[in-house]
């Protein structure tokens, strides 16, 4: 499936009245893993600016140790930093990088905003050397811009 045919489906998920916003995250989250073949690893992370944190909330792929990660510390922690998309073709070539499985070869990071205020945002780990490209991060951007409706 396209990311244009994946828009409305997004947008589906989003106002649908009978879920809670966690089945919401998590529906979304099941929607990309099935749908884009190289998106391995899908969940959110999200920002307690007070204790400088991102916290673990819903995701589909393998069980990751990784529920709370200080700001500034691997790709996610950067991003809580950098409010700016961050994509990693090759994970073994990046120094700040928490390994999360072996399986992992590639990641994309970008960030949720809310009134613009960095919120969390949206972590894909891919098991392909860059796979990800302008068009993934344009599509994460608007799924994005879809999931800050329900904050």
């Amino acid at each position: 499936m396209t990311f244009q045919e994946l828009q409305p489906k997004i947008s589906a998920i989003v106002s649908d009245t009978k879920l809670v916003r966690d089945e919401k995250l998590l529906a979304v989250c099941q929607l990309l893993n099935e749908n884009v073949e190289y998106y391995n690893w899908v969940g959110f992370y999200f920002a307690n600016h007070e204790a400088k944190t991102l916290h673990l909330g819903p995701y589909v792929g393998a069980e990751t140790d990784h529920t709370v990660i200080p700001f500034g510390k691997g790709i996610c922690g950067q991003v809580a930093e950098s409010n700016a998309n961050f994509v990693v073709p090759d994970v073994k070539a990046q120094d700040n990088y928490i390994a999360c499985s072996l399986t992992v070869k590639s990641e994309i990071v970008v960030p949720l905003f809310v009134n613009g205020v960095n919120i969390g945002q949206i972590d894909i780990d891919s098991h392909v050397i860059d796979p990800f490209t302008e068009a993934d991060e344009r599509f994460l951007e608007f799924v994005n811009q879809e999931v800050a409706k329900l904050f």
